[in-house]
């Protein structure tokens, strides 16, 4: 059990971790690049980024990294009280909480959302930056989340 534990704990900090970068990064400077171009340029570039996202190694890496938190919770949960177990359990919801369901709940539905929109329509210019706020905020806390899992899970290979 401990050689499963470990390795689901260094896949977790391994996705963890290039989650937290690739959140890191839309936050510090993608998203302030898209919205200096013309709103028309810059729905587009998000339009084309979330298809990509969604089709590529990124969704595998994302996924993979869930499953991976799922089962260190799962087999951590019945012995929390321990330091390394408990790492695990706090490690392993951060991400599937702050980073996958925040995800699914907040930035996935503005996807969607701007999937739908025409970037040559007369209210794309408010809807974009509507958009681009609201998708930004949530993108910091999937940073944050990331960065905490990382550390915590972390912690816990000791």
């Amino acid at each position: 059990m401990e050689t499963v534990l470990g390795v689901l704990t260094w896949g977790a900090v391994l996705g963890c971790g290039l989650m937290a970068g690739v959140f890191f990064a839309f936050s510090t400077f993608v998203m302030s690049g898209l919205t200096k171009l013309p709103a028309a340029r810059g729905i587009a570039a998000m339009q084309a980024i979330n298809v990509s996202a969604v089709s590529g190694l990124f969704i595998a890496a994302f996924i993979g990294t869930a499953l991976a938190c799922a089962g260190l919770v799962v087999l951590s949960v019945g012995t929390w009280r321990e330091p390394v177990s408990f790492a695990r359990v706090l490690g392993g919801a951060a991400f599937l909480l702050g980073g996958f369901a925040v995800t699914a709940a907040f930035n996935v539905p503005r996807n969607d959302a701007l999937a739908t929109l025409n970037p040559d329509s007369a209210d794309a210019a408010v809807a974009w930056a509507r958009y681009a706020s609201g998708w930004t905020a949530w993108n910091h806390v999937r940073t944050v989340a990331c960065l905490a899992a990382t550390v915590l899970l972390t912690r816990a290979l000791r």
